[in-house]
């Protein structure tokens, strides 16, 4: 069936879903729960929009969009900060629920995102375990740091919480390998992945959560992604120096440290470092280069469904 061509923004609250209609002022208020967003389904199926745009806001908004992709509804979730970004660059300084759900539709008239593919649950799950693995080696860096600059009368305490911790983050990387292989398909795929030298168990499972493209968009996307392709910085007679920016900041931290490992232990990555800092590169640009470099290696492997094969590159 044919789109009306209107747009439709969801501002997403623990307890509400703002919902605006641009072109026009239509605007109203729904529970965030099972009958409002049951509601807000119905009401789009009859509306029949170009696009529902979601602002990402920590995860509660993933029932009410997954529910309405799943009824084959155009729904597509936003980086809050780009956004905010539009909202001030049209001059709405202001912020409320109201405001936000006509910035979001208006935005999604505008640059008319792409839709993809939504989290199903499984991968919800291996996301949450992943992401709850880096909270506490946060927590852990942070009482390692605290232990070496405190008194005697509480480096006990501090002692036993490091304990409790590595403890958490040991049950956690069982659950985390539990949870891939009780997918096949997740099984085919780490394995592939874990076949590049420097893809460790941590590397592998934040790819199969947070990378879920992998494989199935082309290079340049994937380096974007991730957050590692280099951006010019011209202006006039002007020639900047490129930098990286954006990008999915766990991805890229996990694939940094594989970088390290690849350093040394793949023959691919180690002859492009050395060749780079025998070059003059700085240490920070060669290995974001690494990491760059990593990510098509693994692109090709997802993509083509082969192992890694050691070819001089």
């Amino acid at each position: 069936m044919k789109s009306n061509g209107c747009f439709v923004g969801v501002d997403v609250s623990k307890a509400n879903l703002d919902v605006s209609v641009f072109p026009g002022d239509e605007h109203f208020r729904l529970a965030n729960d099972e009958d409002g967003i049951a509601k807000l389904f119905d009401w789009a199926k009859a509306l029949n929009p170009e696009l529902i745009a979601f602002e990402a806001t920590g995860g509660l908004e993933f029932q009410a969009a997954s529910v309405l992709a799943a009824g084959s509804l155009p729904a597509v979730i936003l980086n809050p900060r780009q956004v905010r970004d539009f909202a001030k660059a049209s001059g709405f300084l202001a912020k409320t629920d109201k405001i936000d759900a006509i910035m979001i539709a208006r935005f999604a008239e505008a640059i008319r995102p792409e839709i993809r593919p939504l989290k199903d649950e499984d991968t919800r799950v291996l996301s949450e375990l992943t992401l709850r693995r880096r909270q506490l080696l946060s927590i852990l860096r942070a009482e390692k740091v605290r232990l070496s600059t405190a008194s005697p009368v509480i480096q006990g305490s501090i002692s036993r919480n490091i304990v409790w911790v590595q403890q958490c983050i040991a049950e956690l990387d069982g659950d985390i390998n539990r949870t891939i292989k009780s997918s096949s398909i997740w099984q085919a795929k780490a394995k592939l992945l874990r076949s590049v030298p420097g893809i460790g168990p941590v590397a592998c499972a934040t790819l199969l959560a947070s990378l879920p493209e992998l494989g199935a968009i082309n290079n340049k996307q994937a380096a974007a992604l991730v957050g590692v392709a280099p951006f010019n910085h011209d202006s006039g007679k002007l020639k900047g120096r490129r930098c990286v920016w954006g990008g999915r900041a766990c991805v890229r931290e996990a694939l940094y440290m594989a970088a390290l490992c690849a350093r040394t232990h793949n023959p691919v990555i180690k002859a492009f470092y050395q060749r780079l800092r025998a070059a003059g590169k700085p240490y920070k640009v060669a290995m974001v280069a690494c990491m760059h470099k990593l990510v098509l290696i693994l692109n090709a492997i997802a993509r083509d469904n082969k192992p890694w094969q050691p070819v001089a590159g």
